[in-house]
């Protein structure tokens, strides 16, 4: 209890000495040809319902003073990249029911074939050059290698440095009528993202067995970074200075 007082009032403080966002999180969403109807609609509607969680929805609401925001991009060949939602801060429940409609209605619109991750990245970095949040986050989804465009290798050791995490949330294979490799399959494809494309502070690789699994792997991945940002961030950030004084006798 006094510790989650001691951090409400931090926050409260902090948000008026520092950036007024505790948190920048653009995701991209891969739409490239090898994403199908369904496992696009899988991938809109996953998103919307890990937002919708319980202990998401927690999450992004516990300081509304200093809040998140949100953006959400979808992506194929470099390029072809499409805002779906601007950034939006999360202020109120009805901010993020107005993110997670948007989701929902959407409507799939023909798009180029190629995966362009690398390009990919560059454009969600420069989304959040746009922002002064504390923190800044770049989630891209992919269920596949780059092969358009700038190499993921190249944008990561241009990118890295500029005080911004990209994570990946790697999608494996949906199960096929025989044999199963698909383990085999992600263990790869989340060794090649870890390799090339995420890099800065904390960052990570989730992974979704098929996209049938992806809404709740999006919801792991979610929780995870919001975490990180509520006791790295204010925990390891503020209580050395905000906190100690009020803690103070």
């Amino acid at each position: 209890m006094i510790r989650a007082a001691l951090l409400a009032c931090a926050f409260a403080v902090a948000g008026q000495a520092q950036a007024a966002c505790r948190q920048a999180l653009a995701l991209g969403l891969d739409v490239s040809g090898s994403v199908d109807a369904r496992e696009y609609r899988l991938q809109m509607d996953g998103l919307a319902q890990a937002l919708d969680a319980g202990p998401v929805r927690q999450a992004l609401m516990q300081f509304p003073q200093t809040p998140v925001k949100l953006a959400v991009y979808e992506w194929s060949s470099p390029g072809d990249t499409t805002l779906l939602v601007p950034w939006t801060e999360v202020t109120s429940e009805a901010a993020l029911d107005g993110v997670i409609g948007t989701l929902r209605a959407r409507v799939r619109v023909p798009r180029s074939p190629g995966t362009g991750l690398g390009s990919a990245v560059q454009h969600g970095v420069g989304m959040l050059d746009q922002t002064d949040c504390t923190v800044r986050t770049l989630d891209i989804s992919g269920d596949g290698k780059s092969n358009l465009g700038p190499r993921p290798r190249d944008v990561k050791n241009a990118l890295s440095g500029r005080g911004v995490t990209v994570n990946a949330l790697v999608i494996g294979a949906d199960a096929p009528a025989t044999g199963d490799r698909r383990q085999d399959e992600i263990g790869e494809l989340s060794s090649y993202f870890r390799a090339e494309v995420i890099f800065g502070a904390d960052a990570f690789v989730e992974t979704a067995l098929g996209f049938d699994g992806y809404a709740a792997a999006m919801q792991r991945k979610l929780e995870r970074e919001l975490q990180v940002m509520v006791i790295g961030g204010v925990i390891g950030g503020v209580m050395g200075g905000v906190i100690e004084d009020v803690a103070r006798p």
